[in-house]
């Protein structure tokens, strides 16, 4: 099968290239005009309004981007795959685009594709806008809950690492002491709560300063939930109503979880028209399993409506709890359609 070759990603805006060699990252900027290199570390700025273009060694080669741009790009986000490299261009860039962009090659055996995430390479590119100080929220609130020892991130992200960032109580109103051990900052994060107790509830928001410009993020209700912690990370099992489906029949994949009463799981799934865009769908539901012990099923069932060609391949399942997440794979071969019997 073809084997995807991965050397590095090249970053280009008005004319720099860079290069990033996987592992260490360290990127080298080169500057067309003046041929003289210099070293930047995995984290670029790039004026907002120009044009991004990332390049990335692999055949293929996928992309991931920052959430906001997963939503909606209005067509500014394109993204190419050729014969040696994957090309990744955004145009008409804004401060909302700050985040972290990743290029994975792809690992591929015939037509089954899959991502070699510890060959990923990553980039934190910011887009410093001077209106936007923070990556803009569409929500005025954001609801966290807090649980004993475990870290909390109120992700007020800023669009420059130039500006300083603190951190504000709504009542009384106060500025929160970030020391670095209890609550300690990072430019590409926001705020991380590192042992959550009762008295962090309540409503906080952050403050950004550059310049003669000071701007509050959206505010965070934090919500304190004496919960149940999970003493392992989930166990998914996965179950597919045929290993064997024809063009034009119905598909689902089931991934379940059993495990402790009132442990949230998450799911996330991987499938093979993810690449192209197909939409899938998913239901989720939680069961008691019955029993002696406080149990119950967690399951996520995708559902794949006329199968075609293109949904041939591996589908995996990720469930995830507080303690960590498990993967979980199975294989769907797609037949030709069935013929009509003939009367």
């Amino acid at each position: 099968g073809l084997k995807a070759s991965f050397e590095g990603t090249f970053i280009k805006h008005r004319g720099i290239i860079g290069t990033c060699s996987v592992g260490r990252c360290m990127c080298h900027i080169q500057v067309l005009n003046r041929r003289k290199f210099k070293k930047v570390s995995e984290t670029i700025s790039v004026p907002s309004g120009d044009t991004l273009e990332l390049r990335c060694r692999g055949k293929p080669v996928q992309w991931s981007v920052p959430p906001y741009l997963e939503e909606d790009h209005d067509g500014r986000l394109k993204i190419v795959q050729n014969e040696r490299y994957g090309v990744l261009t955004l145009v008409n860039t804004t401060g909302a685009d700050t985040g972290e962009y990743t290029c994975y090659p792809m690992y591929c055996e015939d037509t089954d594709c899959r991502k070699e995430y510890d060959k990923a390479v990553k980039v934190f590119i910011f887009f410093p806008d001077p209106q936007e100080l923070f990556v803009p929220s569409s929500e005025y609130y954001e609801v966290l809950q807090l649980r004993t020892n475990w870290p909390t991130v109120l992700p007020c992200q800023v669009t420059s690492p130039e500006a300083k960032v603190t951190l504000h109580r709504e009542f009384p109103p106060v500025e929160v002491a970030v020391d670095g051990t209890d609550i300690s900052f990072d430019v590409k994060r926001g705020f991380t709560i590192h042992r959550p107790r009762p008295h962090h509830a309540g409503s906080l928001y952050c403050v950004a300063g550059l310049g003669n410009l000071r701007q509050s993020s959206t505010k965070y209700m934090l919500i304190y939930v004496n919960c149940e912690y999970p003493m392992t990370p989930p166990a998914p099992v996965i179950q597919a109503s045929s290993s064997s489906v024809a063009v034009g029949e119905n598909l689902h994949i089931s991934c379940s979880v059993v495990g402790e009463q009132d442990v949230i799981v998450d799911f996330t799934w991987e499938y093979p028209g993810q690449q192209i865009g197909r939409p899938l769908y998913t239901q989720e539901s939680v069961s008691p399993t019955g029993g002696g012990a406080a149990r119950q099923r967690s399951q996520s069932v995708l559902l794949v409506d006329e199968v075609r060609d293109v949904d041939q391949g591996t589908y995996t399942c990720t469930a995830q709890n507080l303690q960590g997440a498990t993967s979980v794979s199975t294989s769907i071969n797609v037949l030709p359609k069935a013929k009509p019997k003939k009367p």
